[in-house]
């Protein structure tokens, strides 16, 4: 596996690097823009579309005010990519070693068993993400792009869609298949999928996972993902007395 290099590979030269560097913050000021919340430099997705939010590079005293305002007296926050000092009054609530892996020759193409899914599936989609666990996947996540799934007996047994949309790029989320099912290569297909109708869109597919998860690693590595970069997936509890300061966007 190229994780048990000694580095990170240098981006090619196709790579957006700055883009993919803070992926959220360049969904919701590009693509996302419509499911912004803001408040001064501090974006995050609104709460029942993505747990995502988005800190300036380099965020200063007011830019974590301004986060600790936004989300409210005590509340968790996720970090994502985040790798600098968190201020002393915030509690981390949790980190862990993630990756992040970019198109390098996926063999992208429809999958003639995959249904589009939409609002109407939600129900099945976050009973299957519960009992699989892919990662955080609200009420209105099927809006942020295309999800398919594969259906067996009418029931939900396998998904896969699209979240952060940096421009140029779109990420690939919530791939979860239901145990009784696993084996079939229904979350190798439907990722192809996806990634077919990403680039359908003259885009370039993208995903983040555990750096512990070297199963999906392999998987995704073995359908043409490369690794472009390590990261981290941090949370962190702001403090319980929150000073205000302007209003959100």
């Amino acid at each position: 596996m190229s994780l048990a290099g000694p580095g990170v590979p240098a981006p090619a030269a196709a790579d957006a690097a700055h883009v993919l560097d803070n992926p959220a913050r360049a969904s919701l000021t590009g693509p996302h823009a419509r499911f912004a919340e803001r408040r001064g430099r501090v974006l995050r997705y609104q709460p029942d579309v993505s747990p995502w939010l988005a800190l300036p590079d380099g965020p200063d005293v007011q830019d974590w005010a301004d986060l600790a305002a936004l989300a409210g007296p005590g509340a968790e926050v996720p970090l994502p990519g985040f790798r600098g000092e968190v201020p002393a009054d915030w509690e981390i609530t949790f980190r862990m070693e993630g990756v992040q892996l970019v198109d390098d020759g996926l063999a992208a193409a429809p999958e003639a068993e995959a249904v589009r899914l939409g609002p109407a599936d939600v129900p099945e989609m976050l009973d299957l993400v519960a009992r699989t666990r892919p990662g955080p996947f609200l009420q209105r996540t099927v809006e942020l792009g295309t999800y398919l799934g594969v259906r067996r007996d009418g029931a939900l047994i396998a998904m896969a869609g699209e979240r952060l949309h940096p421009p140029g790029w779109t990420e690939i989320s919530a791939v979860c298949t239901d145990p009784a099912f696993r084996g079939e290569g229904l979350a190798g297909r439907l990722i192809l999928a996806v990634a077919h109708g990403i680039r359908e869109r003259g885009e370039t597919p993208f995903l983040h996972t555990s750096a512990k998860n070297t199963g999906a690693i392999r998987l995704y590595e073995s359908l043409g993902f490369r690794l472009r970069r390590r990261t981290a997936f941090l949370a962190a509890r702001a403090p319980r007395l929150a000073v205000s300061f302007g209003a959100v966007g």
